[in-house]
């Protein structure tokens, strides 16, 4: 009995720990971005003199997370300030390198924003949303998904947006009566 006793104290006390125990930081992170990004996408905003109406809201995605992280790296270890990296990568080279890739999709979008020197999320979504063009890459209704990170004072958050192809389109280009032609064009 003593046994059983003490075995659900154990039990107890190690519930406790795991129901108390801090929330992931890399979880509340994101969690704030997404809710901070959408909010702004569901009222609606002026980006400079520009009215960006709604926007569908934004998910998360991995690849575009570890591309921001990567760029945020480097500008930091580098030690410079730009979308193009210094070994004359772009931000379209490095969200496919880091696995956000076009192939199979019907269209692909890709954006970027960069900051420096703010201490927190708000502070950067504000900055971001009084710049007319960070603002307008916040509100593009054709971004779909979002990857942000910070490494030290830099922060790099990329978009991106995907349309698949229809289960039709699909079934002709399998056919060979629809031929692809790939078109890049890297704006920035």
């Amino acid at each position: 009995m003593k046994l059983l006793t003490a075995s659900i104290v154990v039990l107890a006390l190690f519930l406790s720990c795991i129901t108390n125990s801090p929330a992931d930081p890399h979880r509340s992170f994101k969690k704030e971005f997404l809710e901070r990004i959408n909010e702004a996408r569901h009222r609606g905003c002026n980006c400079g003199t520009e009215y960006m109406p709604p926007a569908p809201p934004l998910v998360w995605n991995d690849d575009l997370e570890t591309a921001a992280q990567n760029h945020a790296e480097d500008m930091s270890g580098r030690h410079y300030f730009s979308h193009t990296s210094r070994d004359g990568r772009t931000m379209s080279d490095r969200v496919i390198a880091a696995g956000y890739t076009y192939k199979g999709f019907k269209s692909f979008a890709v954006g970027e924003n960069i900051a420096e020197g703010q201490m927190s999320i708000a502070e950067v979504m504000d900055g971001w949303l009084k710049s007319p063009g960070h603002c307008k890459n916040l509100m593009n209704p054709s971004f779909k998904e979002v990857g942000v990170a910070q490494f030290r004072l830099y922060w790099v958050q990329d978009f991106g947006g995907r349309e698949p192809f229809t289960k039709a389109e699909q079934r002709l280009i399998k056919s060979g009566k629809v031929k692809l032609i790939q078109h890049s064009s890297s704006k920035e």
